[in-house]
């Protein structure tokens, strides 16, 4: 491809990725929040093919897309009570987020500006070069230095805490109304 169209690429995924990453922190509802997270997650993946990373753009759909954000809905449906409309924030809040966000992109561009990135000694620069499957899931599911099983299983037992919290807390509130209902 030509550069100018790699660069039109990575500019709409961007774009794409800045306005959904603003729509989900300011829409007022939960749920529109997650859908816009999954868009997110979705540009995010495209990223990674455009890098050639065809596994990990996998990976990012399969898990993260597919399940994480499965699992925020799910959690959003349990406990948040139908028609629930977040509230809005003060005005000073938006003006701290966007002074943080201009210093972190200052200190971002800082970054990129005074490091010398060497290109030529990076064979993975291209993007056509991956690492074969079996080395990547050596890395995933080992157990020695460098290699990935242990924070793989305490980041499901997390994930498995906090459904289980969701549900508590569902079957909480269910039980409190019941209690009303029968008192009146």
């Amino acid at each position: 491809m030509s550069p100018i169209i790699n660069l039109l690429i990575f500019g709409g995924l961007a774009v794409a990725m800045l306005i959904m990453s603003v729509m989900a922190i300011t829409s007022k509802s939960l749920l529109r929040s997650a859908t816009y997270l999954l868009l997110i997650l979705i540009c995010t993946a495209g990223l990674y093919l455009f890098l050639h990373y065809h596994f990990l753009a996998a990976v990012q759909v399969s898990v993260y897309a597919g399940g994480v954000v499965v699992l925020f809905v799910f959690a959003i449906f349990l406990t948040t009570p139908k028609d629930q409309v977040l509230l809005k924030h003060e005005y000073r809040r938006y003006v701290y987020a966007a002074l943080i966000t201009i210093c972190g992109v200052g200190l971002v561009g800082f970054t990129l500006f005074k490091t010398k990135f060497i290109y030529a000694a990076n064979p993975s620069v291209d993007g056509y070069l991956e690492l074969p499957m079996q080395d990547i899931g050596r890395a995933l599911m080992g157990t020695e230095k460098y290699q990935y099983l242990l924070p793989f299983e305490a980041i499901s037992l997390l994930l498995l805490a906090a459904i289980i919290g969701g549900i508590l807390i569902a079957r909480k509130d269910k039980k409190d109304d019941g209690k009303d209902e029968s008192l009146l």
